[in-house]
């Protein structure tokens, strides 16, 4: 029989494995499969086994999972919290563990144990608060005296981040760790000077026991969290990095301690001519004192990894000037409401999304788009939170405020991208995976090998080279490798205007090799303006013509509609009443006015209506597309009596991008819902080969799928509703962040701008990234392919060369921070 169930608690393939083999280690059950992705169990028995045995089976494994029979009875998921203290943001693996899961309090992932780093996060209260030395509890945005005592009110000092408390954590422990370690270092080297002076001090045995004593504040309090960690990984069978620091330490010490206590134990290979044992607490310490530098290093470069959203961070202002009744009042962030009114000053940051109400002045949108000259901003326009005015005052309405505002999603999206896993990273993980156990038998192998024909003292050149396998290999160099340049270039896009949903859709740009892009507000503006309105018919004027069209559009959202209606109340157009209004997608619209019937669009909508379009009107009509421009037409009660012409200027940076691309080895496609005649001007325009007009949602779609049956890699670039399918199925969706929310929420990469420079500067960022990552794991590889055979000592024969265990382990610290090193480079990198 079959039963399933469902499991709470997985969070990666690791956990399935292990529930996996929990289960089918009950007793009665033959099979069990798990799907990590349904949290899911099947299993199969020949009777039915108890469900509450399953339950004890997997609370016996120390209750990180947990079985219910009902998905509906499993507990709503909670994320795990460390026992190290809150700290002041979200926490998450470096090496994504387990995806993309995060932790509400700092401490050690529990699959790799490597510290959880704090992602960074804006904050939406007032940067200075006020307390009373006396009275803690009372708490102000602005200085005052005390409600209760009246003593005046001092400035709290901002608490360090978690991600500053744990490096300086480990910066102490790191020197109270060399302070004893530097002693014991002293006292083995000692041993090579001749008639070694310390012996007439005390003798060899005694010098032991104070290496031993001074080994203690090491092993049990600066490191201590290395065997932690290496006991948990051994215990969740997540074998790590720390699995065999702390076999290759721990066997060090303990070998040391023991031969302290239990000299006679051992055969005389292993003793002194003043028959006591030789001891490693030299090896040991120094070990555990250099992994230490290590993570110190560790810590500090990985602050460096995520500076682009800290750069982010600090656009975010804490305080606003909000105009009320007339007066100005300073606030902090957290206290405006949609629809305040503010007053930005000159050379002040732009405290929410908002539009200007009143006043001109240019801002500086560098930081958000990564475009440096200024952008003149008059009533009417939108800015942006964290942009920074220029030298003139003016009056906004937010309309965005927390996390609703630009710089807050952008600041999000790099977050959730930059723990994301890219494609190229399975291949790491599926090493890893092997890595720990394969490097366990290799110091079992070289252990036996030495002992067995190596030189005299033999067991005591087996121990040291075994100890020295498992120090030097370093398979943290190898999982961090991706995730670091990952980490990395999604900040570097950020601050460029390109915004990168997650790590698989950065990958992919690298490998595109068609982008089909959309006309209107991709390649033109998207910002049309009416030129002219005619009339074809002697039954109608051209003011009618006009009056028409302006009612029927003021019911509808498309850029080409808001034109009209923006003409019309320039002109003072007065709207005419209209009912049973209709827009059809990627043709136009219909509804009744005065009890005629309506409809407005292209050639597809008149055919749909029944309009015909005559061969002069057809003709009047072409000469103006034949300049790019695009018109819609007008037909009463099934007949054409007029058409509005719409120009769209084409953006200045299209060319040089479209060229850029090409160069590139990128084929770029134009489809278009626009008529054949405007698409090709535009597309002679811009020197495109290669264009497709009168296309719909649906015919974009069966374009892309086509292209992607050829098995090209596209991406696709657009700004509207119609957009979407075709961007969701596309391998990589480019969207406008001019454009619609639709758009945007459908695409992997968005650009701030809505600029199609943005596209080539993403290809490069792609291919800087993926070769930077290859860089990496090419260093990973070949350094644990190289490390761990020269510390199993297979140049001694030849070279006489053997690796200190002290040595592999200085090594191995810096292993993991050349690879982030390497990563950090990638700020620096030109895009352009």
């Amino acid at each position: 029989m079959k039963h399933t169930y469902h499991v709470q608690g997985m969070t990666c393939n690791g956990c399935r494995k292990h529930v996996e083999e929990i289960l089918s280690e009950v007793e009665g059950v033959d099979k069990a499969n798990v799907d990590l992705e349904k949290a899911t169990a099947t299993l199969e028995m020949e009777a039915h086994v108890p469900f509450e045995k399953l339950q004890h089976a997997l609370e016996e494994d120390g209750g990180r999972y947990s079985i219910h029979k009902h998905k509906t009875d499993a507990p709503v998921a909670k994320e795990e919290k460390s026992p190290q203290g809150k700290g002041t943001g979200t926490f998450y693996c470096p090496m994504h563990c387990e995806g993309d899961k995060t932790y509400d309090a700092p401490g050690d992932c529990p699959v790799c144990g490597m510290a959880l780093v704090e992602e960074q996060s804006i904050s939406t209260t007032s940067g200075t608060t006020y307390t009373c030395p006396m009275h803690p509890e009372v708490v102000r945005d602005e200085p005052g005296s005390c409600p209760i005592c009246g003593m005046d009110l001092v400035a709290v000092e901002p608490d360090l981040s978690a991600e500053e408390k744990s490096y300086k954590a480990l910066l102490r422990k790191f020197w109270i760790s060399v302070l004893f370690t530097l002693p014991i270092f002293l006292i083995a080297m000692s041993e090579m000077i001749e008639n070694n002076p310390l012996y007439s001090i005390l003798s060899q045995n005694s010098w032991n026991w104070v290496q031993f004593a001074l080994s203690l504040p090491v092993v049990f309090y600066t490191t201590w969290m290395f065997f932690e960690r290496a006991y948990r990984s051994i215990k969740t069978m997540n074998l790590n990095m720390f699995t065999l620091i702390g076999i290759g330490a721990g066997v060090a010490w303990l070998f040391s301690v023991f031969g302290l206590f239990f000299p006679d134990f051992f055969p005389s290979q292993f003793k002194t001519e003043t028959g006591s044992v030789h001891v490693y607490f030299e090896a040991a310490t120094v070990i555990l004192t250099l992994v230490l530098l290590g993570q110190v290093l560790e810590a500090r470069a990985h602050s460096k990894t995520n500076s682009a959203v800290k750069e982010l961070l600090k656009l975010a202002p804490n305080k606003a000037i909000r105009v009320k009744d007339g007066k100005e009042e300073e606030v902090a962030i957290d206290k405006i409401q949609l629809g305040d009114i503010l007053r930005v000053k000159p050379g002040g940051k732009i405290p929410v999304d908002g539009v200007v109400t009143e006043g001109e002045t240019s801002v500086d949108e560098s930081m958000i788009t990564g475009e440096p000259i200024p952008v003149s901003k008059s009533k009417g326009e939108k800015v942006t939170s964290g942009t920074i005015n220029g030298n003139q005052s003016f009056l906004m309405k937010a309309e965005k405020i927390g996390s609703d505002t630009l710089l807050s999603q952008i600041i999000q999206m790099v977050n959730e991208a930059s723990r994301s896993k890219a494609p190229i990273q399975n291949l790491a993980d599926q090493v890893s995976g092997y890595f720990v156990p394969i490097v366990v038998l290799i110091s079992i192998i070289t252990y036996v090998v030495w002992a067995i024909w190596g030189p005299e003292p033999a067991q005591v050149y087996a121990l040291i080279n075994a100890i020295a396998v498992l120090i030097i290999a370093c398979p943290c160099a190898l999982g961090l490798a991706t995730p670091m340049s990952v980490m990395v270039g999604i900040g570097k896009g950020a601050q460029n205007g390109i915004l990168i949903k997650n790590a698989e859709g950065l990958e992919k740009m690298n490998k595109v090799n068609i982008l089909i892009v959309d006309k209107t507000g991709t390649i033109t503006e998207g910002k049309p303006s009416v030129e002219s309105f005619n009339a074809t018919s002697s039954l109608f004027s051209e003011q009618d013509i006009m009056q028409y069209i302006v009612s029927l559009n003021k019911l509808s959202e498309h850029p080409l509609a808001e034109a009209t209606v923006s003409f019309g109340k320039e002109k003072g157009v007065e709207y005419l009443n209209v009912d049973g209004f209709n827009a059809v997608t990627g043709k136009g619209v219909e509804g009744k006015v005065e009890e005629k019937e309506l409809a407005l669009g292209n050639e597809k909508m008149m055919e749909m209506s029944g309009g015909k379009i005559t061969p002069a009107i057809k003709d009047k009509a072409g000469s103006f597309q034949k300049q790019g421009k695009t018109v819609s037409y007008l037909s009463i009660n099934s007949e054409v009596v007029g058409f509005v012409v719409i120009g769209d200027k084409i953006k200045s940076s299209s060319k040089k991008a479209i060229k850029s691309l090409q160069r590139q080895g990128v084929d770029v496609i134009m489809l278009t819902g626009d008529n054949q005649a405007t698409a090709r001007a535009v597309a002679d325009e811009l020197e495109l080969a290669d264009f497709k007009a009168g296309m719909l949602p649906e015919d974009k779609l069966r374009e892309v799928e086509k292209l992607q049956q050829e098995g090209k890699v596209m991406a696709m670039a657009g700004d509207g509703i119609n957009d979407a399918p075709a961007l969701a199925k596309s391998d990589v969706g480019i969207a406008m962040g001019t454009g619609t929310d639709v758009a945007i929420e459908s695409a992997a990469i968005t650009l701030v701008k809505g600029d199609l420079q943005g596209i080539s500067r993403a290809k490069n960022l792609s291919r800087t990234v993926m070769k930077n990552i290859k860089q990496n794991l090419f260093f990973a590889m070949v350094y644990n392919t190289i490390g761990v055979p020269v510390a199993a000592g297979v140049l001694f024969p030849f070279f006489g060369i053997l690796l200190s265990p002290m040595i592999a382990a200085a090594a191995m610290s810096f292993s993991s921070v050349s690879v982030i090193a390497n990563a950090l480079r990638l700020r620096t990198a030109k895009i352009d």
